[in-house]
């Protein structure tokens, strides 16, 4: 079985090869069926899961269920970070007790990063991009790993006590070789995602994308050897880098991801100079040939700001067919994202005068 390193992720070429020999399950039955979800769900973003029945009973019953997410301090806010709290967001309207996490532990142990830096970026990037989203104060748990949630005592112990019901010949089938750091980290996020049980819930989601598939199975592991229900996932697919579909947005290079923060020009000129073609190389071979959408990154991002399913189709028709080239494609994908980021920063403006009250809580 191969071995994905979460901390190091670099591509799948094949998700559904690997989603069978990880035994993780089609999500398209719930995608189908889950009224005003996101276009992450909307649009197959959303691939899998693991016991997402349990879930989609409490909503439908509107029985009691917690969602849990963290965040990893690291960097700019982009595009690709938009999949999994558009997602919380969403369970977050259905009734689900949203515990957001701030991986700051995580940061210092795995990355180098300060405690104080950390919370600087989870703040200015990220809670304030989230609160700009959508998500609500209410029924929601805020906490730094180095801090812990309320009952402080209990989350603490709960990861030590989880490094008793594992061992080093599992973590190593799991993560492969990995550093004692690394191992604490692991460790940490277990007692993350099952935190909220300690406060009564039992039923639980962690909306993940596909590199943090080894942090699903460790937790899922260790929760049935200490007798918690088994929190249940969904994976996604992790949005492709302006370089190509096998390739990853990273905070460190700027020219693999359009930021939530970036100017109009900004985006303009990312997705003219580097966002990955799927159309022919001369004009006369593209009309007759046509582009193909499925490798085109203007598309691919396009799947998400456009809400027209029929106006999407056309477009995917047309590319397909040669009748709209890929300066065209790349110029209707500038101007939805766009426009999508004027509104988007306004609103940012104004989340960052309610910050206070999610961090003071």
């Amino acid at each position: 079985m191969p071995v994905i390193d979460p901390w190091e992720f670099k591509e799948v070429k094949d998700y559904k090869e690997l989603m069978e020999e990880f035994g993780i399950d089609d999500f398209s039955q719930y995608a189908k069926k889950l009224k005003g979800a996101p276009l992450e769900i909307k649009r197959k973003l959303v691939i899998g899961h693991k016991d997402f029945s349990k879930v989609y009973d409490c909503i439908g019953k509107k029985q009691e269920f917690a969602v849990l997410t963290g965040l990893m301090p690291s960097g700019v806010f982009h595009l690709g970070h938009m999949a999994v709290i558009n997602q919380v967001i969403y369970y977050q309207k259905l009734g689900a007790k949203v515990y957001l996490l701030v991986a700051d532990l995580e940061a210092q142990l795995t990355r180098g990063i300060s405690q104080e830096e950390a919370k600087r970026i989870a703040i200015e990037e990220y809670l304030t991009n989230y609160i700009a989203l959508g998500l609500k104060n209410k029924s929601l748990v805020f906490y730094f790993q180095t801090k812990g949630p309320k009952k402080v005592q209990e989350y603490m112990n709960l990861s030590k006590l989880a490094s008793a019901k594992t061992t080093f010949n599992e973590v190593k089938t799991i993560y492969g070789e990995i550093t004692p750091q690394k191992l604490i980290s692991a460790l940490t996020q277990t007692a993350d995602i099952l935190y909220p049980q300690l406060e009564g819930i039992k039923t639980t989601l962690t909306p993940v994308g596909f590199d943090q598939h080894p942090h699903a199975s460790f937790t899922r592991d260790i929760a049935f050897r200490m007798g918690f229900s088994l929190p249940s996932f969904t994976f996604n697919k992790l949005l492709p880098g302006l370089q190509g579909i096998n390739t990853k947005m990273s905070s460190s290079k700027p020219e693999s991801y359009i930021a939530l923060t970036d100017s109009e020009k900004t985006v303009s000129n990312k997705i003219k100079k580097y966002a990955f073609s799927g159309g022919k190389s001369t004009l006369e071979e593209h009309r007759k040939k046509g582009g193909n959408p499925d490798i085109d990154i203007s598309y691919q991002y396009l799947k998400f700001f456009e809400e027209d399913d029929k106006k999407l189709e056309k477009i995917y028709n047309d590319y397909k067919s040669g009748k709209l080239l890929s300066g065209e494609l790349k110029e209707i994908a500038i101007e939805k994202i766009n426009k999508f980021l004027k509104e988007h920063q306004k609103k940012r403006e104004k989340a960052k005068k309610l910050v206070s009250k999610f961090v003071l809580k």
